[in-house]
């Protein structure tokens, strides 16, 4: 079950857009307004609030954030009218990506990322041009100098997970796309403590990116699209090695 997340060099490449708060804290605050609005604002009762708002607390947003977003969700105060929508394009080397995105403008949200795809030596595709090369699963996140990679293989097992992918004492458990939340509960009632949960776009297969042109072209358009205003999650198909990603500075 063993793996290794290429994802997190690429997070701590980005780590310096991630530190923008207030641009964190918005999507955060998105996520938990369109939960509510499609499940209502019972945490208990609706699995993707409770989840939008237990990764929100990690992220120390503050609680009466969540509890107005909550109720422009259900209704109880005034609040945009937010969508979902998911893009679809390609990077360079045929690098393949899909854009989650909660926007008030789909419109606007398609011009804008089209405009980054050509600007960063991509495309954005139609709809399914790129989506049967990834595979809905769930991700969790764990993040605890005191595991060791037996413990959490014993607990992913035990929990029902598929797969764990570790890098830098942060363990990606792998689910199948329903079993989400029960896997999750029972790595938290195994004592584990998690740091996110979420549903993802995982590739079937990878994209190797061999020389560092085209990988720097890949993360600086992974970076472009994850740091726009709308999107909510960027997923790619590429495979960057070790020894190519140290030597890259964007």
């Amino acid at each position: 079950m063993a793996g290794h997340n290429k994802w997190s060099k690429v997070k701590h490449i980005k780590g310096a857009a991630d530190a923008k708060r207030s641009k964190l804290f918005s999507k955060l605050a998105k996520e938990i307004t369109v939960a509510a609005r499609d499940g209502g604002g019972d945490v208990e009762l609706n699995a993707r609030l409770r989840q939008a708002v237990g990764n929100a607390k990690k992220q120390s947003l503050p609680g009466d954030t969540i509890e107005r977003a909550i109720k422009k969700g259900t209704g109880e105060i005034e609040g945009v009218a937010y969508e979902e929508a998911c893009y679809e394009g390609f990077g360079a080397g045929g690098v393949a990506f899909i854009v989650e995105v909660i926007t008030d403008n789909k419109n606007r949200s398609f011009a804008d990322l089209r405009t980054l795809f050509n600007k960063n030596n991509g495309n954005l595709g139609g709809p399914g041009c790129v989506a049967h090369m990834f595979e809905r699963k769930g991700e969790i996140i764990l993040s605890d100098d005191d595991y060791d990679e037996e413990k959490v293989m014993d607990m992913a097992i035990s929990a029902g997970a598929d797969d764990v992918i570790i890098e830098e004492n942060v363990f990606s458990v792998i689910t199948a796309h329903d079993q989400l939340n029960s896997v999750a509960n029972n790595l938290s009632n195994a004592g584990a403590n998690i740091d996110s949960q979420k549903l993802i776009y995982s590739p079937k297969t990878t994209a190797a990116v061999t020389d560092s042109s085209t990988a720097k072209q890949v993360l600086r358009l992974f970076t472009v699209l994850d740091d726009y205003d709308d999107s909510q999650s960027v997923f790619g198909n590429f495979d960057i090695s070790n020894q190519l990603m140290e030597e890259i500075e964007l």
